[in-house]
């Protein structure tokens, strides 16, 4: 009765709207699992109770990929602690202030490094978060920017990134087509990952905030993240503030941040290439096209921890005991990230259960058989992208569903330009609504990077997603008729910073 309809969309729609009104996380996934079990029991409780705890929670703790991404969340928390109990942090903070001697110097340092690590948009929200937040706090930028620059440097340059796990992702789509061929060609038509980043760019250099953000940032200028309630709703939330922190090693210098941190980026490399079979002669390109992200990513992050343990022994910053005492720490600080993910990944096996999917996929169908509409179809599809992806959590599922729809109106035929737009709004479109969802886990991650309130990194980052959302949506329109990337892209770029400037003027005078 409810399957394949509108109400296959309402846990989902129901967690967000509580999520954002209640500013409470668990409660507002856990009320959303309710009532999509509810809804598929048809309100059998007994039902209910099977499929939201057997179908759904134990379901998705038992699927090999997501128990991957909790390994790889769980040793990077670990990573993360022994760096700080040797003092490598605290080293990079002194160094840093030598080096980046601004806020606005440490917002680009951030980006940079968010930009530089493309491989996968987990590593890069812990790694970013544990690297650039000791600087972030130094200039008094506010955890809710760190999150907003962690997470739009995560998704959003994974998916213009040719090696990364995501376009490992998105080439497996099309049929009968060359996947990363396709992937490279739709980059320049990927406007919300680029103008992302042009926002980013632009906001820093120009300084200029607005909505929850600024608020955020003022804040942060007057008392600093010390004393900032929200990074005390965090430590809360793992305990930590209960517990009295063990002394930091005063022998720890650079290297001891630095080496963990390249060590980590190069084992993963190897790790997904192997799984997509590298050393069994596959080139490297279709060995990361073809690898599992999940399990590649557990080989090289285990790899990286044992040979950081051993680098921490061996000069004689950490001893034995010290390292074995930091992962059960490591583990504790990543318990409301994996709690969040558990309930956001269940609250998607409901809405998959309802044909959610299908739903939404037999609408594009529908308006993409119309010809009247086929012009402007990019930015229809950016729009449904993004409400999918929003309202489920996920963008691989999101662009799973609507590129092979995309292909299959258009017969996979490479060399019609509208094609390559629409298959690269689909990816946009995912990557928009994953980037505003509560229920994400990209945002999920940022925020555990960023160590922000979950609900405060969602609301002060929604008006920047959005502002990007709407210029990217324009921009689609227009490459709907003119369908020359070339042309198109520069336009986009101008209405962006056209617009952030024009903020400037609307903000002050309301001031």
């Amino acid at each position: 009765m409810f399957a394949n309809s509108f109400w296959a969309l309402l846990p989902a729609i129901i967690a967000i709207a509580l999520a954002l009104i209640t500013k409470e996380v668990y409660s507002s996934l856990f009320i959303g699992i309710v009532v999509g079990g509810l809804l598929y029991s048809n309100f059998n409780p007994v039902l209910t109770m099977q499929h939201v705890f057997v179908d759904g929670m134990i379901g998705q703790l038992s699927d090999s990929w997501n128990v991957g991404i909790l390994i790889f969340l769980v040793v990077l928390g670990n990573m993360v602690m022994l760096m700080n109990r040797a003092g490598g942090s605290v080293a990079f903070g002194k160094w840093a202030t030598t080096h980046v001697k601004t806020k606005v110097g440490a917002q680009l340092a951030t980006i940079a490094l968010g930009c530089l690590i493309f491989i996968d948009d987990y590593f890069n929200c812990l790694t970013v978060g544990s690297v650039m937040g000791p600087v972030t706090d130094k200039h008094k930028i506010s955890r809710e920017k760190l999150a907003y620059l962690i997470d739009a440097t995560a998704a959003p340059v994974c998916i213009i990134a040719p090696i990364s796990s995501w376009a490992a992702a998105v080439t497996g789509f099309v049929d009968g087509a060359n996947g990363i061929s396709l992937f490279v060609r739709a980059i320049p038509y990927n406007y919300y990952a680029i103008l992302t980043i042009v926002m980013m760019i632009t906001l820093t250099v120009t300084g200029i905030d607005y909505g929850p953000m600024r608020l955020a940032e003022l804040n942060a200028q007057a008392h600093g993240n010390k004393i900032n309630k929200h990074v005390k709703q965090h430590a809360s939330m793992t305990g930590a503030e209960d517990q009295p922190m063990p002394p930091v090693s005063q022998k720890g210098r650079v290297i001891h941040l630095v080496l963990p941190i390249v060590t980590l980026i190069v084992f993963c490399v190897i790790g997904m290439i192997y799984t997509g079979g590298f050393f069994e002669g596959e080139n490297f390109v279709n060995a990361f096209a073809n690898s599992d992200a999940s399990v590649g990513l557990v080989f090289g992050s285990v790899s990286a921890l044992i040979v950081t343990m051993i680098f921490m022994m061996a000069t004689k910053v950490l001893s034995f005991n010290e390292c074995m005492n930091a992962i059960p720490e490591g583990f504790k600080s990543m318990v409301p990230g994996i709690l969040i993910l558990t309930f956001a990944w269940t609250l998607k096996a409901m809405t998959d259960s309802l044909g959610a999917a299908d739903y939404v996929g037999g609408l594009v169908e529908t308006i993409a058989d119309k010809q009247s509409f086929m012009s402007i179809l990019p930015a229809i599809v950016f729009v449904i992208g993004a409400f999918l992806a929003f309202a489920t959590g996920t963008s691989w599922g999101t662009f799973g569903i609507l590129i092979p729809i995309v292909a299959k109106v258009f017969g996979s035929d490479m060399n019609n330009e509208l094609m390559i737009i629409a298959i690269s709004a689909c990816m946009a479109g995912a990557v928009c609504g994953d980037h505003c969802s509560p229920i994400s886990d990209t945002t999920i991650m940022a925020s555990t990077g960023g160590q922000c309130h979950h609900i405060n990194h969602v609301s002060t980052q929604l008006p920047y997603a959005i502002t990007a959302a709407a210029v990217s949506c324009i921009s689609y329109i227009i490459a709907g008729y003119i369908r020359n990337g070339i042309v198109v892209l520069p336009i986009a770029i101008v209405l962006m910073i056209g617009t952030i400037l024009g903020s400037r003027v609307i903000f002050k005078k309301q001031q």
